[in-house]
């Protein structure tokens, strides 16, 4: 009966021994995280005088935002989020003309 004991300790004592014996993994990356889009925020009281007009003629009473622009093929393009009166925000892309472009 000893024996049996003894082996039973031993089994339990090895057996704790690898459980606990796991490595912690401590190694954690940071990714910088690099936006989709070149877009470079934008006062946006400097939109263009036809961005500004195409806006309040399509969504009036609405306020801008935000506004971004991106340099393209030599050309700009504005990227304007609106907030509606009840608190809804739309997101619009138009060029220098005041005309939609798709991103």
């Amino acid at each position: 009966m000893k024996k049996v004991l003894v082996a039973l300790a031993m089994i339990l004592g090895v057996g704790s021994s690898v459980a606990f014996a796991q490595e912690a993994n401590d190694s954690t990356v940071a990714v910088a995280q690099v936006p989709q889009d070149d877009f470079v925020k934008l006062n946006p009281a400097e939109l263009p005088q036809a961005v500004m007009q195409t806006l309040t003629k399509e969504h009036p009473e609405t306020l801008v935002k935000e506004a971004y622009v991106k340099g393209k093929d030599e050309a700009k393009v504005y990227k304007v989020i609106i907030a509606a009166q009840d608190g809804t925000e739309t997101t619009v892309v138009l060029n220098e003309k005041g005309e939609a472009v798709k991103e």
